[in-house]
């Protein structure tokens, strides 16, 4: 069986005797009957902004840290040792500090990482133009027909790339290989940290059938908790019921759970050609205080961004909002969402929600909304659909806009563009 050093990126034909690298020694192997074939890559950078402290400072290397806010704060990420002692991302400060009370906390610098990012996907843009990021330290790359560029196959090529990685940005990385996007991000977790790991074709469905449904990609917690109380608690289950039946059950999720359940994803890895952020504003005539006010002003916008959405067939999962005081300062609050959206409405009141605590008796000349981290449009809002208002958004959204299709944008409008300041 076709082998692989992870350290050195020697090649096989057959495992070693021995399990070690005849060439360098090392026991990182890897053995798979498609490891030539496979093309399709996840790479997840690991603990990024932890590994980043650690990097920039030796003295933290064994230690557990966390990168976050005060003791009033939240955990922004934290490294594996203070994981294994039970602390997680968006945990609140003082409980991260209970369960691991000699961690070394340090401020997060987001214009650290997102340089750090940016090297990052710089090696990873000269070893493949196929790189879709998701995120500042994560993406899809796309290496079919790189093996004459490289002198070697995909998985040679990705063992190479994570060496640069390690020895020119100073962090670690694992990666997930398979035959299709959902496979290669499910493979990026199983053998955190430094983990290459592999789901092959002919291997797929046994590999998926005991699995959980919640670890399907876009599945949330409400949604697995809808699909168990239907008794569908593994993949193997949901993959027994007919697509036809699952659409009806579930509307447009259900096509894509019997597709990925079967391990099907026609999804291209798409370079990030696509904007990076998508936003609007308008400023005020007279300057507003009032929140009602500012919720009138705000609405259009979010209506706006949508169609911008919907138009470049884009799906946000960052929503920010910007304010402009009457003395010219100006403030942004933003919030990720669980999954991406194209969807008026969940911009809108993820805005409310952003804006309900700046709306304090302070005076604002601009109000303004974005949308950020982009992310293909068949993922996006499909956790939520099973929520019934979220599942009515949609249907009121889809409705609107065939409406206005056919006779233009005043044609049809919610009750709160009708309401005056």
């Amino acid at each position: 069986m076709a082998t692989l050093c992870r350290e050195c990126g020697t090649h096989f034909e057959q495992s070693p005797k021995n399990g070690r690298c005849i060439a360098c020694g090392s026991p990182r192997l890897i053995s798979h009957a498609e490891l030539d074939s496979l093309s399709i890559a996840h790479i997840d950078c690991d603990a990024f902004y932890a590994s980043v402290e650690k990097r920039d400072n030796p003295e933290l290397k064994d230690k557990p840290v966390i990168v976050g806010g005060g003791k009033r704060g939240v955990v922004a990420a934290c490294c594996y040792i203070a994981r294994i002692k039970g602390v997680h991302s968006a945990m609140p400060m003082y409980k991260a500090l209970k369960a691991c009370p000699d961690a070394v906390v340090v401020k997060s610098s987001r214009s650290k990482y997102s340089e750090v990012g940016r090297q990052i996907k710089d090696l990873m843009r000269d070893t493949t133009p196929l790189v879709e990021s998701l995120s500042i330290d994560e993406a899809f790359l796309d290496l079919s027909g790189t093996e004459k560029l490289h002198g070697g196959s995909p998985a040679t090529t990705l063992v190479k790339l994570i060496r640069r990685i390690e020895d020119e940005v100073g962090v670690t990385a694992s990666v997930g290989l398979s035959y299709n996007k959902f496979l290669a991000k499910t493979a990026s977790d199983l053998d955190k940290p430094r983990g290459f790991a592999i789901i092959g074709e002919a291997e797929a469905l046994d590999f998926l059938a005991p699995r959980p449904v919640g670890s399907i990609w876009g599945v949330g917690k409400s949604m697995q908790a809808k699909l168990m109380r239907d008794g569908l608690s593994t993949i193997s289950q949901l993959r027994e019921m007919p697509e036809d039946d699952l659409i009806k059950r579930y509307g447009v999720i259900g096509k894509r759970l019997s597709r990925l359940s079967h391990g099907q994803d026609s999804r291209i890895v798409e370079p990030g050609s696509k904007a990076k952020s998508i936003s609007t504003e308008t400023t005020f005539s007279k300057n507003i205080r009032d929140f009602e006010t500012l919720l009138h002003r705000l609405w259009p916008l979010c209506e706006n961004v949508s169609n911008q959405l919907k138009n470049k067939n884009l799906a946000a999962r960052t929503i920010t909002m910007k304010l402009k005081t009457s003395g010219f300062k100006s403030l942004t609050r933003s919030r990720t969402l669980s999954n991406p959206t194209q969807l008026a409405e969940v911009i809108y009141r993820e805005a409310k929600e952003l804006l309900e605590p700046e709306a304090n008796g302070t005076s604002y000349r601009l109000i303004g909304i974005g949308t950020s981290q982009f992310a293909d449009p068949e993922d996006a809002d499909l956790a939520d659909l099973l929520d019934n208002s979220v599942e009515s958004f949609a249907k009121i959204e889809d409705a609107m806009d065939e409406v206005r299709k056919k006779f233009g944008g005043p044609a049809i409008q919610k009750g709160r563009t009708l309401l005056k300041d």
